[in-house]
């Protein structure tokens, strides 16, 4: 039997990387029960180089959604490892805290997490929709332009 979520991206041309190491003293989940916390996932391209901006200076929200839906890609890595690359044993998101590199003046947080919120709602459905936070920071590890945590609920 195909996985649907598998079967999903796969339509939408999309094959997930291994999630990302650490960068510092911490694991990239843990899981309490049928709770999966995962660790921030910072913005990356698609050859593992950190896709870097401020919203507001030098980086639109458009754009910002575009890293918003690569940290998405991550997490989702993230959960495919924490249960041993099977994906079916994902319920649902639970909720999503973004964090958007941005200046002062900059408002549109909310559109930048939408696209990571997008993406979890495209490949999963229902099952995508979250609760989610969209704040703004002054700087961010690296200088990426978004970092997203999360958690999921699995099986």
């Amino acid at each position: 039997m195909t996985n649907p979520i598998e079967a999903r991206l796969a339509e939408m041309g999309i094959s997930l990387a291994a999630g990302p190491a650490p960068a510092a003293n911490y694991v990239p989940y843990v899981q309490v029960g049928d709770m999966l916390y995962v660790s921030g996932q910072i913005s990356q391209n698609a050859d593992g180089s950190f896709l870097t901006g401020k919203l507001g200076e030098n980086m639109d929200a458009e754009a910002g959604a575009s890293a918003a839906q690569s940290c998405a890609k991550s997490l989702l890595s993230q959960v495919k490892a924490a249960l041993g690359g099977d994906l079916t044993r994902l319920e649902r998101v639970v909720k999503l805290t973004g964090f958007v590199n941005s200046t002062a003046d900059f408002g549109d947080q909310p559109k930048v997490i939408n696209g990571a919120s997008d993406f979890f709602v495209e490949v999963l459905g229902d099952a995508g929709r979250h609760s989610r936070s969209a704040v703004s920071a002054a700087s961010l590890p690296f200088g990426v332009a978004v970092e997203i945590e999360g958690i999921f609920q699995v099986k």
